[in-house]
Formats: structure tokens, C-alpha cells, sequence
């Protein structure tokens, strides 16, 4: 007699994000080996990214290289511009590239733009600070003698408290300055002054790396340990909180402020600086757990600064390798039971900076220029989803397996080509076959008749059968396919297969 077919279903299958750290034949099969180039949907879903729109048409002198840094500069007389790095040069604009007429030669490009009361500050290593008007880019000692420029070389600032905070010089890392009250730029009068931190490491030395404010405190980020000042609204009354051992921030290009807590990259992966909780200790938490590994090798590989963003539109944190093209997106939207946040890698890719406009709107910098995060097209250009599920044992690994039958179930996708893969025993030697989604014939109310058309909220859902073959104890099951503006997304993969003896 024979045996009937098994029907196993992967449902929303990738939702967990990729896990590349446990064991593939343990793992749930909600997670992804590999998830290239995707989000997880507002419905919970493997789905394709969002590419580029490139917004310039005239680089002008960027001519080599590409821009490192995107910020958006605003103030209340309505200046609105977007101010950007790259080629040894500074940039105004979007749609064209204006360089500006520098105050004196620029041969590094790892500015941090900070606005603070109504201008623009931008602080690199070793250069002087320059402050931008909205009209006139300018070095600090033009704007107030009052201000000593050689003790001011720094390479991070934030503004906060009413203040500029800056910090890492060559010659002093271990000295936080602030400004005066709302004159960023004066850092020797007033009620402006600094603190000093190399007696106060809990591991006796380190060096500052990056700053952050966050509920009435200072972070202070060194390279090994983390140390957080309260009160810092009023700087005469600031005093050591709390001090945190062990963990550190690697680059102040990946600390951002995500409303309720803090994200920054560490030697062992990306953390999270948790909220002051009575007995005044912050707790840390390990948010890449699920990729530790391959991003530590990530981080080690790297020749660049790091970049970063976070979108609380998208509810994600973006944080890129731009020497490897490589990003790996964290969705914020919830965490999983080990506390790690679900995470996908978009490999590849031509992002290289980040800025985020007041009304929402992410900006990305290319080699090209400056591009929108918005459609599925990296400036005209299709790029590759590609979703591989952890090895599947259907309940039993040590019982054959032969796979007869599979059936994605995928939406939108339009006049996509889309190559369905699976393989046995780990072998990377996949077998494959391409369905074609056809064009997009979404349905409306009373347009349609019975059992032809059907509500799909205006995108098209397709639900088509492969035949299957080969054999093998443990199967794994992979799509892959190019988008071109338009989005897919994976709602569950059916598995019909024979299960055989035990092996």
C-alpha cells in the first residue's frame, strides 16, 4: 500500500531572523540560515528591502570615493539643507553637490555633524571645529577669539543640556568638554568647563570613544568600559553615577538614541545601554546573540569607520561595514526570548552613510551621491532576496526523507521570477526550479466574477507547486529571487514529502 505524502508547513517561515549560532538541526524553523536583503514585515513576514531612489544628479567634485557622512541641518529661520561628506570635501545639498569653500585642507573624511541652537557643528581628529550658519561654513576661532581651537580638536560631540559636549582628542582622550550655555562654540568662558575621567575607570585605564545623553546623564563610552554621570543638566553639580566594567563602544559612528535606551556596537556585538533603574546599575544586554559570531569577524575585517542609523519609522537599526558592503538590520519591533533583537543582512549593497530628515525621511550616501531608502530598486538596479531555512527533520532526523511536492505561498512580487531550492544532508549543491508570479492583477470589490478574482488587498497572491526529488535525513529549503520594484514577501512554504526508514 502506498504511503501517503506528509504535509509539513513552513508558516511565516524566517520571522525569528537569521540564527547562525545554534545548532541548524535544533533550531526552530521560524528562524532563517540566511535572510539576504530583508525585513521582517509589518505582518511578520520575510519580505523583500526597501532599495534606493537616488535624489542627486550632479555629484560634482565627488569624484572619487564616497560620501561618509549625511546629516540634516534645520533650524527655526527655516534653513533647511542637507550637509554631506566624502572626497576630502564638504558638501551642501541634495539633488546637487556643492562643495563648500573649506577653511583650510581637508585630507580626512570622518566628521561628526552635531546641530546645536540654530547651526551646525562638525568636529573631526585633528582638524579645527568648523560651525556652518546655514550661509557660511567657518572655523571656530573666526566666529569667537574666545575660543582656544588647539585644545578643541576633538572627534566626538553631541549636543545636549543646553550644551556642546565633545571629547577624543589626539593629545587628550581622557577630557570631556562642554561648551557654555548655548554658545556651542565657545569653550573657554562662561559657565562652559570639563571633566576629566582617567582616575575614575572602574579597570583603571581606557580612552574615550563616543558620548550620549540620556535621562539627565552623561554616557561616557570608553573603548573597554562605560562610565555615566548624573545630573548633567547642571554641569557644577555632575557626579559619577555608575560605572560599567567589561563592555565598551568600539565606534561613536554606531551609538544611537532610540528614544527609550541606547544602541552602540561593542568588540562582542551590538548591546544595549538599558534605563537607570533604582539601585542606580544599568544593565547591558546582548542584542546580536543570534549572529555573535559572523559579525565579531564582521567588525574585526573591517578598514572603515562604521555606520549606523536608526528609523523609528521602519522600526529598524541599520548597522553597516561599508568596506564589505555589508548591513545587517536589526528590527526593533519586539525581542526574542533570549533578549536579541530578529536580524537580516543585506549583503552587497551600495549604502554607505545614513542622515534622517525631521519629517522621517532616510538618506542614504553612495558612491553616486545621495539616495531616499524608499522603493524596491537600488537606483534603478534589481538586487537578490534570499531566504534559506535552517535544516528541517520533519519531527525525526534519524528517518529519511524524500521531498515530492513544494508550494510557496508568496505576495506581490509582480512579473517576478522566483527560484525555488532545496537540498539534503547540508549539501550546499542545491536542486532548483522557477516559478514566474506573473503580472499584477490586484482584485477590487464587484470588478471581479466567481472563483476567478479574489480580495487581495491590492497585491497579488500566488500559490504555486514544484515537484520535488531526491532524499536525504535532514532537507533544507531556500528561495531566492531579483527585485525590481516591486516587493515580495514569503507567507508560508508547504513541504509535501515521503518519509521513508529509519537510517
Amino acid at each position: 500500500m502506498a504511503q501517503p505524502l506528509q504535509s509539513t508547513n513552513l508558516i511565516a517561515p524566517g520571522f525569528k531572523g537569521v540564527n547562525t549560532e545554534d545548532s541548524p538541526i535544533a533550531q526552530d524553523q521560524s528562524f532563517a540560515d540566511v535572510a539576504d536583503n530583508c525585513v521582517i514585515d509589518k505582518r511578520g513576514r520575510i519580505a523583500s528591502r526597501k532599495g534606493i531612489a537616488l535624489i542627486t544628479t550632479n555629484a560634482g567634485d565627488l569624484t572619487a570615493g564616497h560620501l561618509t557622512n549625511v546629516h540634516h541641518f534645520y533650524n527655526d529661520a527655516g534653513v533647511d539643507k542637507v550637509i554631506s561628506t566624502g572626497n576630502n570635501k564638504i558638501f551642501t545639498g541634495d539633488a546637487t553637490l556643492t562643495s563648500f569653500t573649506n577653511p583650510y585642507t581637508i585630507s580626512a573624511n570622518d566628521w561628526k555633524i552635531v546641530n546645536f541652537n540654530e547651526k551646525a557643528y562638525l568636529f573631526q581628529r585633528d582638524y579645527d571645529p568648523l560651525v556652518y550658519d546655514g550661509t557660511t561654513l567657518s572655523t571656530f576661532s573666526s566666529v569667537n577669539s574666545n575660543t582656544t581651537a588647539g585644545t578643541l580638536k576633538c572627534h566626538e560631540a553631541i549636543g545636549a543640556y543646553g550644551r556642546l559636549w565633545i571629547a577624543g582628542s589626539s593629545s587628550n582622550n581622557q577630557t570631556v568638554f562642554f561648551s557654555d550655555l548655548l554658545i556651542g562654540n565657545d569653550f573657554s568662558g562662561g559657565s562652559s568647563g570639563s571633566i576629566t575621567v582617567s582616575k575614575v575607570w572602574p579597570d583603571g585605564h581606557d580612552e574615550i570613544v563616543g558620548l550620549a545623553a540620556h535621562n539627565g546623564s552623561l554616557v561616557i563610552f570608553g573603548r573597554h568600559s562605560i562610565l555615566v554621570y548624573g545630573n548633567a543638566v547642571i554641569p557644577s553639580t555632575m557626579a559619577l553615577a555608575d560605572s560599567i566594567a567589561g563592555v565598551g563602544c568600539v565606534d561613536r559612528n554606531s551609538i544611537q538614541h532610540i528614544g527609550t535606551d541606547v544602541l552602540f556596537m561593542s568588540d562582542d556585538g551590538l548591546r544595549s545601554l538599558g534605563r537607570v533603574v533604582q539601585e542606580k546599575s544599568m544593565p547591558i544586554s546582548d542584542l546580536s546573540l543570534n549572529v555573535k559570531t559572523e559579525i565579531i569577524d564582521s567588525l574585526d575585517r573591517e578598514t572603515e569607520p562604521l555606520q549606523s542609523v536608526y528609523s523609528p519609522e521602519n522600526s529598524f537599526y541599520l548597522l553597516t561595514f561599508p568596506s564589505q558592503s555589508l548591513t545587517y538590520c536589526f528590527d526593533l519591533k519586539g525581542r526574542l526570548e533570549n533578549n536579541a533583537y530578529r536580524v537580516t543582512k543585506w549583503p552587497n549593497n551600495t549604502f554607505k552613510s545614513y542622515g534622517r530628515k525631521q519629517d522621517g525621511t532616510l538618506l542614504i550616501g553612495t558612491a553616486d551621491g545621495i539616495g531616499s531608502h524608499s522603493g524596491y530598486q537600488d537606483n534603478n538596479q534589481s538586487y537578490r532576496m534570499r531566504y534559506y531555512s535552517p535544516s528541517l527533520t520533519f519531527g525525526d532526523p534519524s528517518k529519511l526523507k524524500m521531498v515530492k511536492k513544494l508550494r510557496p505561498t508568496l505576495v506581490g512580487g509582480s512579473s517576478s521570477n522566483v527560484s525555488l531550492k532545496w537540498s539534503y544532508d547540508f549539501s550546499e549543491t542545491y536542486n532548483s526550479q522557477l516559478i514566474s508570479l506573473g503580472a499584477q492583477t490586484p482584485a477590487y470589490y464587484n470588478s471581479g466574477e466567481f472563483n476567478i478574482a479574489e480580495f487581495s488587498g491590492g497585491k497579488q497572491t500566488t500559490r504555486k507547486a514544484v515537484n520535488a526529488n531526491g532524499f536525504g535525513s535532514v532537507v533544507t529549503i531556500g528561495l531566492e529571487a531579483d527585485v525590481s520594484g516591486e516587493a515580495i514577501s514569503i507567507q508560508e512554504i508547504n513541504v509535501l514529502s515521503l518519509i521513508g526508514k529509519t537510517l
